[in-house]
């Protein structure tokens, strides 16, 4: 999900709709692997629409008919047992996992709306990608190592949180001999044991609640947590508790960098518990790690972008004396530690022409500030560049091609022409 498409999707010919009868459908799983062979993220039922297909983060029809109240319910329950049916009918929601042999695995959310029962299928791939493969940064290999700690992946929805913990998991289940319980809802990407022994609970299956879960944990001699997102009290404060006691603990939140995640975690705790939890975060809190997901320039795929702040010494004092504006300077200037802000990593990209100016504004916290840089950052190429053509006609010599930033180590490396980014 993370490493771009070298080339579009091809529409899928046998769904055309002259070969369609105008009152059949495909079956759910039929649906699904158009999905998957189109390559796409997503796929979304509902009344009066026909089927729709996210790919590279665009919704496209489907040549089928108009799905009736009938058509989504059919669809929907054949994805349930009596049970999930069951409890559907009686909480009007229902997350659930879906696969399909050999193909893909599938996030399930049922809803209702209108009346009628809806759907959105979100595509995770049979096999979790490293964190090579996906380009990811490096220093996730250190993070996923440590001993202790909390290690927070956030972002909004659909920005590739869950592919990027589920290759810090794989990392942790091919370098070292420990105990990983991951608690989901529901489960994605499914981890065979390899040095480690990996255990998943699925919410409503395996277990009613992330706290209820945390609060058993302990009991299973965990070495690594996962925990599939941070969503009251009672779970982050079972969380922290857990890091606190020796267990590295991976978590998500929706959030969209550092300084906001820290602050999301002390408000949801009352003011008198509020000094508590910031003294804890401040000790046990080992990195958040923000992304968003952005199209390339070539309309072809998307690629994240990332906010990477590592708790120093120096953050962990900011975090204890309720100074988390003071974070954002201390991610800039903290490139040394691994560190680097998202409009730091929006700005390599615009150099390397990866994703469009528009784009980079648009996902930026502070869009006017960038757009000074990245003025800048074009004023002084165009004057190196004349500087170098100078030069060039001086001593008979082409002008240097400059350098690529390297998005998986987070530095600047010079790469051949030709190379994958």
């Amino acid at each position: 999900m993370h490493a771009p498409l070298s080339s579009p999707p091809p529409v899928v010919e046998s769904l055309s709709a002259d070969l369609i009868a105008p009152s059949s459908l495909p079956g759910i799983d039929e649906l699904l692997l158009t999905l998957a062979q189109n390559e796409g993220s997503d796929l979304h039922l509902r009344v009066n629409e026909p089927p729709v297909i996210r790919v590279h983060g665009r919704l496209q029809r489907l040549p089928l008919p108009r799905l009736t109240p009938e058509d989504t319910e059919r669809l929907m329950y054949s994805l349930m047992d009596q049970e999930r049916i069951r409890r559907f009918e009686q909480e009007l929601e229902m997350d659930m996992s879906h696969s399909l042999a050999d193909v893909a695995r599938f996030r399930v959310n049922v809803f209702k709306q209108r009346g009628a029962v809806g759907g959105v299928m979100r595509l995770i791939p049979a096999r979790s990608k490293t964190i090579d493969e996906l380009e990811l940064p490096q220093i996730l290999k250190h993070l996923s190592m440590l001993p202790r700690g909390i290690v927070l992946v956030t972002g909004p929805t659909g920005s590739g949180k869950s592919t990027t913990l589920a290759a810090c998991i794989d990392h942790i289940n091919r370098n070292r001999r420990c105990h990983i319980i991951t608690i989901e809802d529901p489960i994605e990407f499914v981890h065979a044991d390899n040095l480690a022994a990996v255990e998943q609970r699925e919410l409503g299956e395996d277990t009613h609640t992330f706290a209820d879960a945390l609060k058993h944990v302990m009991r299973q001699a965990p070495d690594v947590i996962l925990v599939g997102e941070m969503r009251d009290l009672e779970t982050i404060s079972l969380a922290v508790t857990a890091a606190e006691t020796g267990h590295l603990v991976f978590a998500t939140l929706h959030t969209t960098d550092a300084p906001q995640t820290i602050d999301r975690i002390i408000d949801v705790f009352p003011p008198e518990q509020q000094d508590q939890i910031r003294t804890q975060l401040s000790v046990t809190l080992q990195a958040v790690v923000s992304q968003t997901l952005l199209p390339m320039a070539n309309e072809v795929g998307r690629i994240p972008a990332f906010e990477i702040m590592i708790a120093t010494p120096a953050i962990r004092a900011l975090i204890r004396e309720a100074k988390t504006h003071q974070i954002y300077s201390s991610i800039e200037t903290g490139s040394e530690f691994g560190m680097i802000s998202l409009d730091q990593f929006l700005l390599h990209m615009l150099h390397d022409r990866v994703v469009s100016l528009e784009s980079a504004l648009a996902k930026s916290s502070n869009p006017h500030h960038l757009q000074q840089r990245y003025d800048r950052m074009m004023a002084a190429a165009l004057q190196a560049q004349q500087a170098a053509q100078g030069h060039g006609q001086n001593h008979g010599q082409a002008p240097s091609q400059g350098s690529q930033f390297d998005y998986s180590h987070g530095n600047h490396a010079a790469r051949k022409d030709g190379d994958k980014h």
